[in-house]
Order: structure tokens, then C-alpha cells, then sequence
């Protein structure tokens, strides 16, 4: 491990234009439940039946009921070490975008400024009938009811955020893979990188000849093709591979 993360700051000390590609496992220091863990939330439901636009078409009430389980936990959570040490990274110019699969909003809570939500978000949610977007916390009364918020002309608002079997905002697409394009380390962080279409962004970097380093618990298919992998929470890792890497730049 020592080995491996005295690697992880060389490379983040060397690097000028880092792309940050975070997912569920970023924010469960957080107090936020992840996704595919043995207590995440996969493992009570499947997420064709509860988290899919087709099941959100089928039965909105059944949805908000699921989503009601994660609104307090992503309400109550704050940032932890690994978004305040992206932030910090960022603000020391080294950092040219973050690229979420999260829905929480803490990186903007930790001072990031150049964040990508390819997953969405829960600040606001948009009408399925005539597409008037309301802000999300207005809608907590009913939906805390566990019944389905609706506009005045009758439609159910939908959350902001893409579910299962929905397509990821394109505009926000095509930005992740310019990023990605210009990048000279990819610091992934808290994905299984199991989720199409960004399990595949990392590619992208990768043929580009950018250096990249994964920070996981568990093991994820690039693992093979990076230059160091720590399998470590990310709320101890990422903040020791950025303090390194500054104080070894001398920007601390």
C-alpha cells in the first residue's frame, strides 16, 4: 500500500490537467448508502423494479416511496475528507473537472466548481406532462406523504436525475469526453465502473496516453490498465494522494 501510494502522489505531483471520475463510493464516508455493496441499496430492491424510467412510468408512487429511504441520508450529508481534498486540488489549478455519477451535490458543497453530474441531480425536478421544472426541496412535502408530487396541469414531476434504461444528458456527454480527451491523469475514485455509458469514459483518457490511478474497495475491470490501484476507502486514500502530491509541488 505505501508502495502504491507514494506512486499515486509522484503521478498527481507531475500532473497539470487532472480529470476526477467519481461515483456511489465516494460519498458513502458521507453517510450516503452506495449502490452495490453487500448493505447498498441494491441489495434490498432491484433497480429494474424501483429506480427504472419504466417503473417511474408504471408507478411514480412506488418510486418516490423507494426514493424517500435516500432524500434524508443525501439531505443530512455533508462533505467528506475525499471531496474537501478534490476541491482543494482544484483550487490549486491542478484540476480541470469533475466527472460524477452522484446525485448529492457535495462536491459543489466542498468548493468544486467544475463538476459534471452525468447522473443528474435532486435540486429541481421537471414535469413529465409539460416539462415546468419546480425546485426539488418544494416537493418534499409530498413526496415525504410517499405519494408522487404533481404540476397543476396534472403531470407527475420527475426528479432530475437519469434512472435505468434513460439516457445521459448529451450536451453534459460530450464535455465529460473532452475532458477526458485533454487530460493527463485520471484519478478515479468510488466507482465499481460497472454503470454503461461511464464505465466506459475511462477509455477514453486511457487511449490518450493520460496516466491514471483508481481508488476503490473492490476491484473494477480497468484495474489492469492503470498505473496505481489502491483498494482503500477514499475518504483516507484521496486525501493522502493530494496532500503528497501539493506539498511535493509546493503548493500547500
Amino acid at each position: 500500500m505505501r508502495t502504491e501510494l507514494g506512486r499515486a502522489i509522484e503521478l498527481a505531483a507531475a500532473a497539470q490537467r487532472v480529470v476526477v471520475l467519481t461515483g456511489a463510493g465516494f460519498s458513502r464516508p458521507s453517510g450516503i448508502p452506495d449502490f452495490r455493496s453487500p448493505d447498498g441499496l441494491w441489495a434490498r430492491s432491484d433497480p429494474s423494479e424501483v429506480a427504472s424510467l419504466r417503473a417511474f412510468r408504471r408507478d411514480p408512487d412506488g418510486f418516490y416511496r423507494w426514493l424517500n429511504d435516500l432524500i434524508d441520508p443525501i439531505l443530512a450529508a455533508r462533505p467528506n475528507p475525499a471531496h474537501l481534498a478534490v476541491a482543494a486540488f482544484e483550487a490549486a489549478g491542478r484540476v480541470t473537472g469533475v466527472i460524477t455519477q452522484n446525485i448529492d451535490g457535495l462536491h459543489q458543497q466542498a468548493g468544486s466548481r467544475r463538476v459534471y453530474e452525468l447522473h443528474g441531480h435532486l435540486r429541481t425536478a421537471t414535469c413529465f406532462a409539460c416539462e415546468r421544472q419546480a425546485p426539488g426541496e418544494k416537493l418534499l412535502p409530498v413526496i415525504r406523504q410517499g405519494r408522487a408530487p404533481r404540476c397543476s396541469c396534472g403531470g407527475v414531476f420527475k426528479p432530475d436525475v437519469v434512472l435505468f434504461d434513460e439516457g445521459l444528458p448529451r450536451g453534459l456527454l460530450w464535455l465529460a469526453h473532452a475532458l477526458l480527451e485533454q487530460c493527463d491523469l485520471l484519478l478515479v475514485a468510488g466507482t465499481s465502473l460497472e454503470v454503461a455509458p461511464v464505465c466506459d469514459l475511462p477509455l477514453i483518457a486511457v487511449r490518450r496516453g493520460a496516466r491514471v490511478i483508481i481508488v476503490n474497495l473492490e476491484e473494477t475491470y480497468l484495474d489492469e490498465r492503470a498505473d496505481v490501484v489502491i483498494h482503500d476507502d477514499v475518504a483516507t486514500a484521496i486525501p493522502a494522494i493530494i496532500a503528497g502530491a501539493l506539498e511535493r509541488a509546493g503548493q500547500q
